[in-house]
């Protein structure tokens, strides 16, 4: 049965070096991908390479044969919705650290839509106080891009930059007014930093529950088009331009956003976009059955749409892979499809999720993890995503071809809304560590 570490603060210190002999290293921060061992020491990288191995382990080095596995930098996943506070039924944040333990996620994002809106310095430090307490992963927040997510009224970017938050979205929730988001971004601008928008114009949404198309009208379900993001989007980067800016599309789900995310960033612009793993792993026939866990936002569209993710990402249009781990449980979820809460939960099935598109070919494993880890840290601005001497040792080993079947209640999470509910995965996370402590061990009796 795995095993999952104990809560406490990640200061750089171990009693017992750590010591991984024969794994694949796989470092998007240096190119690296070959075989070879790495040191750890006091919560950091001493050593890596083909050159390390048992014999020039530390005295008193616990020693792991990675048997071929592959050694990662741990996941960084930006997007992660709890509940806690004021949805602590759903999801707590020792719930979830637990969850993205078992999935390799060694920092995790959560986003300011909670019972009371993480929107000012003191729910900041509340839940990073929490975390410190009750979390065995990393966890930082995102403030509220305006107060109370009501998109009126920008919060206080600066205090909230101080107070410890990385970044700054309005969650769920677009900022329909395009005069509030100018303002947002330009006094972000002047702090350098991240506004991570939702692209979903919510007039376009209207009633719709999922993609707009013969699906939709085959199943009578109200659809989405495609125009509600890719709209949205324009706007959004229109007016990142305008502020120079620094912004960041949450989700992507539309094959027409691609090419406005491509002449962004050509013409110079600071934006960087993210894709939910379920929107490159699933399409819009999976709501087949009515099954309210395909109920996502943004929705689950075409195959056209998904395969352009795809391309998208392989090539580096799109910057980063999210969970969208978002807690429903039975009140929420065990209704009509219609009027079901849109969400599902994620972290404990990003990595192996992810890892279909290496399997198909489609994603090159280096850019899987760059997407994953390296990337995400560098765009928040966190020490992680790297296996370089000195490094924080933060790493996730994993076996890219075991399989496995998704049981729902297997999974860490309180809540159990997952889309690969009896789905068959390969890629089972082996061992992951956050800041040189052991927090997951899946082959502990």
């Amino acid at each position: 049965m795995a095993q999952f570490g104990t809560p406490e603060r990640f200061e750089p210190r171990k009693p017992a070096p750590l010591v991984f002999s024969n794994v694949r290293l796989i470092d998007p921060s240096t190119g690296r991908d070959e075989i070879g061992g790495l040191i750890e020491i006091d919560g950091r990288i001493a050593d890596v390479g083909r050159h390390v191995g048992p014999g020039n382990a530390p005295d008193g080095a616990e020693i792991v044969d990675g048997r071929g596995q592959v050694l990662a930098p741990g996941l960084v996943d930006m997007r992660v919705f709890i509940g806690e506070p004021g949805y602590e039924h759903r999801e707590t944040i020792a719930s979830a650290s637990r969850a993205a333990a078992a999935g390799g996620v060694t920092t995790m994002v959560c986003m300011p839509d909670t019972d009371p809106v993480i929107d000012d310095i003191a729910l900041v430090d509340f839940v990073q106080r929490l975390a410190r307490d009750t979390a065995i992963v990393k966890v930082r927040p995102m403030a509220a891009l305006t107060q109370g997510l009501r998109g009126t009224e920008m919060t206080e970017i600066g205090l909230l930059l101080d107070a410890g938050a990385l970044a700054f979205t309005n969650g769920r929730q677009a900022v329909t007014s395009a005069r509030v988001m100018r303002r947002a971004l330009t006094y972000a601008r002047d702090f350098d930093a991240l506004v991570v928008h939702l692209p979903a114009d919510p007039d376009l949404v209207g009633e719709g529950v999922m993609n707009e198309g013969e699906a939709a009208t085959r199943l009578g379900l109200l659809g989405i088009p495609a125009e509600a993001e890719t709209i949205m989007l324009s706007r959004d980067l229109a007016l990142a331009a305008l502020a120079d800016a620094r912004y960041h599309a949450a989700q992507l789900s539309a094959a027409g956003s691609i090419p406005l995310i491509r002449e962004a960033k050509a013409r110079g612009h600071r934006i960087t976009a993210g894709v939910a793993v379920a929107n490159l792993s699933l399409n819009e026939n999976d709501v087949g059955s009515y099954r309210t866990f395909f109920k996502l936002s943004p929705p689950l569209r075409s195959e056209d749409d998904r395969q352009a993710l795809i391309e998208a990402l392989a090539d580096g249009t799109i910057d980063t892979i999210v969970s969208s781990h978002d807690p429903q449980d039975v009140e929420t979820k065990r209704h009509p499809f219609s009027e079901a809460a849109d969400g599902a939960i994620g972290l404990e099935t990003l990595l192996a999720a992810a890892l279909r598109l290496h399997h198909s070919g489609e994603v090159p494993l280096m850019r899987l993890i760059d997407a994953l880890s390296t990337r995400p840290a560098r765009l928040l601005g966190i020490e992680a995503g790297s296996l370089s001497p000195g490094a924080v040792a933060d790493l996730v080993l994993f076996d890219p071809d075991a399989p496995w079947v998704v049981d729902p209640e297997s999974l860490s999470s309180r809540s159990k809304n997952t889309p690969f509910e009896g789905a068959r995965l390969q890629g089972r996370v082996i061992r992951t560590v956050v800041a040189g402590r052991t927090v997951y061990d899946y082959d502990s009796p």
